[in-house]
């Protein structure tokens, strides 16, 4: 890929949408399917997409955290399974290399009149996804279990420790902080989110050679290791589906979510007004003297398959521009931050919007990134679990990383 547009921090913050909203499907025939991640606002779009069901225009869904497992066999079959995939920064590159996506250049000039030209993804002078919200990793904490033991919002992971510390010396909880820990993409992320907050280079300058294995690499590990003295013994376990609840719960003190999931903390289902009233979103703390958040900033989008009828492809499309359309934003103002102009920010922006601010950097859009990725899931849980070292899973990491590179091709 020569050439990536990614929003900007200010972009990401701002819906300069243009025109007006769709209006009405207007479809006659097609077949729409769509795969996607499933939190809230996911559900939102892809529902109100579904709208635009009914008559001789047939309508599937699929949200499922398995959503990056399934995208490349399912988008490489022909016809492909899927007509739409819901993605980000991150589980769009695989799909781009492997040429399974197709550009949106002439559906956005028929179609998309009410898109905004910073919702666009501009690949190689193509258009090959529209963006509808933004997305990153923050801090949330109980500002009354806080003040109980006299700690002010952490600012730093060090910060974090201290705080959790206090709080189970005081005999509140014994495990206070949580983050997405499961032992599949979600860990990889937090490895991903903690190197970078510690200034670290993920691949040597110019080539796809890893470089993780040095003092960086292990600071990452060993701060990892040390949030997990605090968090529950099923730490492995915990995606937003497991993190979420805990936190309705009144289980949790601190915890790193995504931005995507704040409106659910704010919302008065499945928890209790004293835990809805303390809920405060924070900035994604700091590491090892770092002035940037430990966190990646993301984009969320819609992508159309390659390999299905131009009919299924308009179908598809329009349905989609419906469910990223002004009306949606409105009925789910609070469960995203959308980059539409309907929105308005509320709380639940908050901490996305201070990332944002902060200077994150977006996730890294390269080719053999998810080879990476995917080595940090396979080696850390043991390190976690107390069974290797930092170094030699480091070590592990390079090594696996380097047979799958050599195995697509990345490396000699």
């Amino acid at each position: 890929m020569k050439y990536i547009k990614i929003l900007s921090c200010a972009a990401l913050m701002t819906g300069a949408s243009f025109g007006s909203a769709f209006a009405g499907c207007g479809i006659e025939s097609g077949r729409i399917s769509i795969l996607a991640n499933d939190f809230p606002a996911l559900h939102a779009v892809v529902s109100k997409a579904e709208e635009c069901a009914g008559g001789a225009v047939t309508f599937a869904k699929n949200h499922t955290a398995k959503h990056q497992e399934l995208q490349g066999p399912a988008l490489t079959a022909n016809p492909a399974e899927y007509t739409a995939k819901i993605v980000t920064n991150g589980s769009i590159v695989p799909l781009l290399t492997d040429g399974l996506l197709r550009p949106l250049d002439d559906l956005v000039a028929k179609h998309g009149q009410s898109l905004g030209k910073n919702q666009l993804i501009t690949i190689d002078g193509k258009i090959m996804a529209v963006a509808f919200m933004a997305n990153a990793q923050h801090l949330v904490v109980r500002q009354d279990i806080l003040e109980k033991v006299g700690k002010p919002i952490p600012a730093t992971y060090e910060e974090v420790l201290e705080t959790a510390e206090a709080i189970r010396a005081a005999g509140i909880m014994k495990y206070p902080f949580a983050m997405l820990t499961k032992a599949d993409w979600n860990l990889g992320e937090e490895v991903v989110n903690m190197y970078l907050g510690h200034g670290g280079e993920f691949f040597k300058p110019g080539t796809a050679e890893a470089s993780v294995n040095n003092a960086k690499g292990v600071a990452t590990l060993e701060m990892l290791k040390s949030l997990m003295e605090y968090s529950n013994p099923d730490f492995l376990t915990y995606n937003t589906g497991a993190v979420v609840p805990l936190w309705e719960s009144g289980e949790l003190a601190m915890a790193e979510i995504w931005g995507s999931s704040m409106g659910s903390l704010l919302d008065d289902e499945g928890s209790t007004p004293a835990v809805v009233s303390n809920t405060v979103p924070a900035n994604a703390p700091t590491v090892g003297g770092g002035s940037n958040p430990a966190s990646t900033l993301w984009w969320d989008g819609f992508s159309i398959a390659k390999n299905i009828s131009d009919e299924d492809a308009e179908a598809t499309f329009i349905a989609l521009v419906n469910g990223v359309s002004a009306e949606m934003v409105k009925a789910n103002n609070d469960k995203a931050v959308w980059l539409m102009d309907a929105y308005v920010p509320g709380k639940s922006a908050e901490g996305v919007s201070m990332v944002a601010a902060a200077g994150a950097e977006p996730y890294p859009m390269l080719p053999y990134m998810g080879l990476l990725h995917g080595a940090f899931v396979a080696e850390v849980p043991d390190f976690l679990q107390g069974n290797e070292s930092a170094e030699q899973t480091l070590a592990d990491i390079e090594a696996a990383y380097t047979a799958s590179a050599k195995e697509k091709g990345f490396l000699k």
